[in-house]
């Protein structure tokens, strides 16, 4: 039976409890159909002025997410969602795919993420050049740097798709050059027979037999043909 008002979707979205921003932005953001229920991952409001901080933020992350997705799984949801980004970006691109593969595994859904989302955005827009303003430099400048070179090689791929379509186009324009070509000498050539055969029979005031339209042709598509 289909929910009553997430009759499109369900999704489960994590947060860290200490957040305030996610919720209202994913409900402004709803269309209609679609119903976000928001399972809070409990952390304490701790200060992050320091790499170390953030690696024991992703620690405690780490540590209580799976009681947040659980709880967040006996709504019966369709898609989860992870609404934290720095977890997703911590260790780069193996890390956060070894991460999405861990939440899939445990909730048999399909999982998105912030790493993922920025990966495909930078490929699709085809963005070469961005700014990373983050206390996680050193991690995020990772992901960053692989999802660039994802984003050249996406890049790379249609540009070969585009090379190729064209150089097809070529061929066929080569193609249809020929045969207009070859019709074109088919159809002067039997003009020209047509033509020396008038000329014979007005010159000589001879009526011709159809044996001699038939050798005055041949004579003249040899010499042309030479």
């Amino acid at each position: 039976m289909a929910d009553a008002l997430g009759w499109r979707r369900k999704f489960a979205v994590l947060v860290p409890s200490t957040n305030t921003v996610v919720q209202p932005e994913f409900d402004g953001m709803r269309p209609q159909g679609v119903t976000n229920h928001i399972s809070r991952i409990r952390i304490p409001n701790m200060p992050l002025a320091s790499d170390a901080d953030f690696r024991l933020l992703v620690e405690r992350i780490a540590a209580a997410q799976l009681e947040a997705v659980d709880s967040a799984m006996s709504c019966e949801p369709d898609h989860v969602v992870l609404g934290i980004s720095v977890e997703t970006f911590w260790g780069g691109r193996e890390a956060s795919r070894k991460l999405k593969q861990e939440l899939e595994d445990h909730t048999a859904l399909e999982v998105t993420m912030g790493a993922e989302a920025c990966d495909a955005a930078f490929a699709r827009l085809g963005v070469k050049r961005i700014a990373v303003l983050t206390r996680a430099d050193a991690e995020g400048k990772q992901l960053i740097e692989e999802a660039r070179t994802a984003a050249a090689r996406v890049h790379a791929e249609e540009t070969r798709k585009a090379i190729a379509a064209a150089e097809q186009i070529l061929v066929r324009a080569q193609d249809t050059i020929v045969r207009d070509r070859a019709q074109m000498l088919a159809e002067l050539k039997r003009e020209v027979g047509r033509l020396v055969v008038q000329t014979t029979a007005a010159v000589t005031g001879k009526v011709l037999t159809p044996e001699d339209h038939r050798r005055l042709a041949e004579e003249t598509a040899r010499r042309l043909t030479a």
